[in-house]
Order: structure tokens, then sequence, then C-alpha cells
């Protein structure tokens, strides 16, 4: 298994991520913090039993940025990977990023297909490491570097479906993961949102694969749709 850091300061975000990276076969959350100086701590000073593998590090942060914690973890040579998971598109962050060793970098907001085609590319990478020993030839580098920065066509990250917001996303995951199966009416009253708001967003999660619909029947006429968390 591959332990993972999650660094970011919003908590729905952090559910959210912790969530996704739970049904990427062969990951596991080992650790969460919520701020730059608390990651630096986590991987230099205090790791978890079993040390960490890769860090999904967010890039801003109200007491430091991930510019910062790369560079801490970089000067004392940690060796543990990170990828970069941030709402920053400046380019010289993200140059700054690649050239302190993120071996990806992810806009948000993004679909949960994009995080698992990254976290299966950073997988293929881990396991070709693993499986070279000694001097490795041109090719098996080459390997080694397509496996976590694919190669050929370029493919952008997918958008969250315009009108959706990853903040109110991370809402309504918590929600039919913590309180469901439900429907979305009973989400709606839940969260403060319109019945129609509540019903794009756990649509939007059906269509990721992250809930069920599920008819639920015993009132009159049509039965209604209710949706369960895929555990």
């Amino acid at each position: 298994m591959i332990s993972v850091l999650l660094v970011d300061d919003e908590a729905l975000t952090l559910d959210l991520h912790r969530m996704y990276v739970e049904r990427c076969e062969g990951f596991r959350v080992v650790a969460e913090c919520a701020g730059a100086r608390a990651a630096v701590s986590a991987i230099l000073d205090t790791p978890p039993p079993g040390g960490i593998d890769l860090v999904l590090l967010d890039m801003t942060m109200p007491d430091g940025t991930g510019i910062d914690v790369l560079r801490h973890i970089r000067a004392r040579a940690a060796a543990v990977d990170v990828i970069a998971i941030t709402s920053v598109r400046d380019a010289q962050v993200v140059r700054q990023a690649v050239a302190l060793g993120a071996v990806q970098y992810l806009v948000k907001p993004f679909t949960f297909a994009v995080f698992r085609e990254r976290m299966e590319h950073y997988r293929a990478y881990r396991e070709r490491m693993l499986q070279t020993a000694g001097l490795a030839t041109q090719t098996e580098i080459d390997q080694l570097v397509g496996s976590v920065r694919p190669t050929g066509t370029v493919r952008v990250p997918q958008p969250l479906p315009k009108g959706l917001s990853s903040a109110s996303l991370a809402r309504v995951t918590t929600a039919v993961r913590d309180a469901g199966p439900l429907s979305s009416v009973e989400a709606a009253e839940q969260l403060g949102m319109s019945r129609v708001a509540a019903r794009r967003y756990l649509e939007h999660l059906a269509d990721e694969g992250l809930v069920e619909r599920v008819p639920r029947y015993g009132g009159r006429g049509r039965p209604e749709t209710e949706y369960r968390w895929q555990r």
C-alpha cells in the first residue's frame, strides 16, 4: 500500500480527497494536515508509523505555501513524492513546484475520474521503480519518467460541470456518505440549498461512481430516487 499524507487548509476538501484516495486501489491515507508547518513536521519530524510515500499538497495555506513545504523537505533530503493539488495556475508556481520535485500538478476543481487517472500513473511509476534495480537502461529510464509524467497526447484535467463548485460538492459528498442514503429533497433540506442544485450534485456523484441511484418505494406515484454511498 502507498501511504498518503493529505495537506489542505479546508476541512471539506480534506474530506473529499480522503474519500477519493480511499477509492483508488493501492493507496491509504495515513495522516492529514491543515497547514504548511504541520505538513513539514509530519514529513520530517513526526511521520506516522511506516512513513509517508506520497504527499497531496495544497499550494496556498494561512501559514505558508506548498512551495515553502517543498523547499523545507528537499533541504532535508526527504525522499517523499509530492503531487501538487491546488487552484493556483500561475506558471511561475508550477515551474517552482516541478523544480522542487513535484511529480504532478493537478488543478482544482477536478473530477474523480481525473484524480484516479493521476493516481494510477503514480502507482505505475512506483511499481516500475521497485522493479528496476542496479543501473537502468535508457529505455527503463524513459518508462519510469513516462509513468509519472505521461508523454504523447496532452490530456487537460476536466473541470466540474458548469455551475458546480468543489466546496459544495464536498458538502454534498459528506452528507450522503455520513447521513445517507438521501433523496435530493432530503439533501437540499439538510444542506440549505435548492432541490435542483442538490440533485445536480448527487447526479454528478452518481456519474462519477461514488454513489448509486436506488428507487425508494412506499409513497404514491412513481418511486423516489435516493442516492446511496458506494462503500
